[in-house]
């Protein structure tokens, strides 16, 4: 029996990819469906699933971070909006991946594929590499980089310089923004900020937390196993996920 994982955000493109794979692929078994990119890392972790067909934006944790913490553990189909120039990174990789929307013959070719791989018994590659430069090449279209976060504070407006961030958190309405002298709160969404942060300078360490790298100070395990990141320059600890536990293993 063949499995797969359905990673996508939004409600009806991850039904319709459903009903095209039972269509195409009756035998194939989906045994999860997740809306974040988090969710399905435990679902790989959980179900070991053949294959993942990942949505490459999600809320928090994207399909390439999913594809390059779970490092092999299961066959990728990348689902993306992306444009031509972003699918040529795709191409030269050879890495499957469907343009939404996505298209009956398009998803057949790929089926078509991965039947050939699993019938040959091919292992899942490692790539963590190639995913890597795919981040960079995609997010290198995202919007202009954030220069400053102004926040409102009573009658004042305090002016941060990106450069002097040490972190982001999130709660349910507003994002903190922590530097090593000062805080205050935004109201623009985590996920927002995000697109406008550089992925070598800012990393994601949980679902509501980004940190700066170079403030990273060390990552220590608590008695679960579970990483502590402290900084340099704030005496919080911040908790890294499972889900991105990957960026602290020793080289």
């Amino acid at each position: 029996m063949i499995t797969a994982i359905i990673a996508e955000d939004e409600d009806l493109p991850r039904k319709e990819l459903r009903r095209m794979l039972n269509e195409l692929w009756p035998e194939l078994q989906i045994i999860a469906e997740c809306e974040h990119g988090a969710d399905a890392l435990d679902a790989i972790y959980t179900h070991q699933p053949d294959i993942a067909f990942l949505d490459i934006r999600m809320p928090g944790m994207s399909g390439l971070d999913v594809a390059n913490a779970v490092k092999g553990r299961c066959h990728a189909v990348f689902t993306t909006a992306y444009d031509n120039h972003a699918l040529d990174a795709f191409a030269a990789g050879a890495i499957d991946y469907l343009l939404k929307p996505v298209a009956q013959a398009r998803l057949a070719e790929a089926i078509a594929r991965l039947k050939a791989r699993l019938a040959s018994k091919q292992a899942a590659p490692d790539l963590s590499q190639l995913m890597s430069e795919l981040d960079k090449r995609i997010r290198g279209n995202a919007a202009e980089r954030i220069r400053w976060i102004s926040a409102s504070v009573g009658d004042t407006i305090k002016m941060f310089p990106i450069e002097k961030i040490l972190f982001f958190s999130s709660d349910e309405k507003y994002t903190r923004v922590v530097c090593g002298h000062d805080e205050a709160h935004v109201r623009k969404p985590l996920k927002e900020l995000m697109e406008g942060l550089d992925p070598d300078i800012f990393w994601q360490i949980h679902r509501g937390t980004v940190v700066r790298a170079d403030a990273i100070a060390r990552a220590q395990r608590d008695d679960m196993g579970r990483y502590l990141v402290e900084l340099h320059g704030s005496p919080e600890k911040l908790k890294v996920s499972q889900a991105y536990a990957w960026r602290f293993k020793p080289m």
